[in-house]
């Protein structure tokens, strides 16, 4: 069964363009492969509420889709293993 999530996550402000839009695209693409992905709103280069990793700044994406719950552990793990990312979490939109 489908369920509505929504996923922020923030990209480390210090890559290049080129390389951010690679990690944001990736995701996307990951979330568009094993979800039905229906909305996906990047905010862009905004200011942290605290220094994170020596960041002050971070790239901030939200993405809203649907998908089935076993799928929520793969893409956190996928968050956790990807250098480019500071922060993210993924919240259960019907809880």
């Amino acid at each position: 069964m489908l369920r509505s999530y929504e996923t922020i996550f923030i990209v480390h402000s210090e890559l290049d363009e080129e390389k951010r839009n690679a990690t944001v695209l990736k995701f996307k693409e990951l979330i568009e492969k094993n979800a039905e992905l229906e909305d996906v709103d990047e905010w862009g280069l905004r200011k942290l509420a605290y220094p994170i990793n020596y960041q002050k700044e971070g790239y901030y994406v939200l993405v809203n889709f649907k998908a089935e719950p076993e799928f929520i552990a793969e893409l956190e793990r996928n968050y956790r293993i990807t250098d480019d990312i500071i922060k993210s979490i993924v919240i259960n939109k019907e809880a």
